[in-house]
């Protein structure tokens, strides 16, 4: 009786193995590879180097990955043999090798050979990404939730200062030293095709130098939790051959044209009157001819907001968020080839490959399309000072006029 009782105690906790979690396990496995596949076409590839920089980062990681992958194939070979030949059969506990120096010692060498062999190659391509010495360009860049701005002193081929946001646009084989701040909190700057990441801290400058092998745009992510919407912080480096950048920074400093009649000149005024206040368009002037300078500091809690000057230039709005041109002529421009890109680029938005949906939500909403701020209800503790781009509660028919404005700055 006593031998039985044992035996009903003992029976309920015999394991046996779930078919649903080798199922699920399996669906798992299978989704990830799945996934990785997936990566080759991405935007955002580390594998796929378009610079001198992020080749020096793929000839690093690709031979640290294989022997990671070796060193990871080894051990899943040893669990695997020591799980199923030294299962409990009810067999004598194997031999102990504790005590045995020369095992013991080599599977401390081993590791420590292939680590500080990983170690010296690593901090050396560190001190390769860290040379700035040799930069041909200057470009300051400035993150703020949510967006990056873009900000080119004078210097050889600008002959006066070129604010942009959105899009960093660089000349093809040329150094670009970036001089990184923030204005906020801490952002990350980081266009993988081109080079590792680099922290915009507030207060401090890093420098970070890219380079693009041909003519193109590469896509990149801030990196750093920033936020409400740091998801939402994406940014693109646009890559031209030198005529190409050359006639962009033409464009970008011709004089500011200002629409004579229909909807557009309307919407000129709903500018002055409902966005002036935070964004700058070199040119502008009042019904006095008396330039229009914004005030984003009395206004967003940032002190700053895009500056719109050459809008219809870019490809994107909202940090990156949404494109501006609609899916046809975006895919037209990102897969054009390099001899066709500068002019399909260069040609900017136009009325037929604007991206009209997207752009209206902004305008009728801006915070409902991209959160900015968790309570809204406390702006007093802000001093009144909104973070990011309010709701400025347009009408659609000033939706309209502000669109057809908008079109006009290129």
């Amino acid at each position: 009786m006593m031998s039985k009782a044992v035996e009903e105690i003992k029976e309920p906790t015999v394991k046996k193995r779930n078919p649903r979690r080798v199922v699920a396990g399996l669906a798992g496995l299978s989704g990830a590879l799945f996934l990785a596949s997936c990566a080759k076409n991405a935007p955002q590839d580390t594998w796929q180097p378009k610079g001198e920089n992020a080749q020096k980062i793929d000839d690093l990681q690709r031979p640290v990955f294989a022997i990671a992958g070796v060193v990871g194939l080894i051990v899943l070979v040893a669990v695997a043999v020591v799980i199923f030949r030294f299962k409990d059969r009810g067999q004598p506990i194997p031999h102990q090798t504790h005590g045995k120096p020369v095992f013991e010692i080599t599977m401390t060498v081993i590791p420590a050979l292939i680590l500080a062999g990983v170690g010296v190659f690593t901090a050396r391509t560190v001190f390769d990404l860290a040379k700035t010495d040799d930069t041909e360009m200057i470009i300051n860049v400035t993150g703020q939730q949510w967006w990056w701005e873009y900000d080119y002193p004078v210097q050889d081929g600008i002959s006066a200062p070129i604010i942009s946001s959105g899009q960093l646009v660089i000349p093809v084989g040329t150094k670009v030293l970036l001089r990184e701040t923030s204005r906020d909190v801490i952002h990350s700057y980081w266009i993988p095709a081109l080079n590792g990441k680099r922290d915009a801290v507030p207060g401090r400058v890093h420098t970070l130098r890219l380079e693009a092998d041909e003519p193109g745009i590469y896509a990149g992510q801030c990196t750093e939790f920033c936020g409400l919407s740091h998801a939402n912080m994406r940014m693109e480096a646009v890559a031209l051959s030198k005529e190409d950048f050359a006639k962009w920074v033409d464009a970008q400093l011709a004089a500011y044209q200002s629409p004579t009649e229909g909807l557009a000149k309307e919407g000129e005024a709903v500018f002055i009157a409902q966005c002036s206040r935070c964004h700058q368009v070199n040119g502008l002037e009042n019904a006095n001819g008396d330039p229009i300078i914004s005030a984003p500091e009395e206004n967003v809690l940032a002190g700053a907001a895009p500056n719109l000057t050459k809008f219809m230039s870019r490809n994107t709005f909202a940090g990156a968020t949404w494109d501006l041109l609609n899916k046809t002529c975006r895919d037209n421009v990102w897969n054009a080839t390099s001899e066709e890109f500068g002019a399909k680029y260069l040609a900017g938005v136009s009325a037929e490959c604007l991206n009209v949906a997207d752009l209206r939500d902004w305008l009728r909403n801006a915070p409902a399309k991209k959160p900015m701020y968790a309570d809204p209800t406390k702006l007093a503790d802000t001093g009144g000072l909104t973070r990011g781009m309010p709701n400025l509660n347009l009408t659609e028919d000033d939706i309209d006029k502000l669109m057809a404005y908008l079109l006009t700055l290129k």
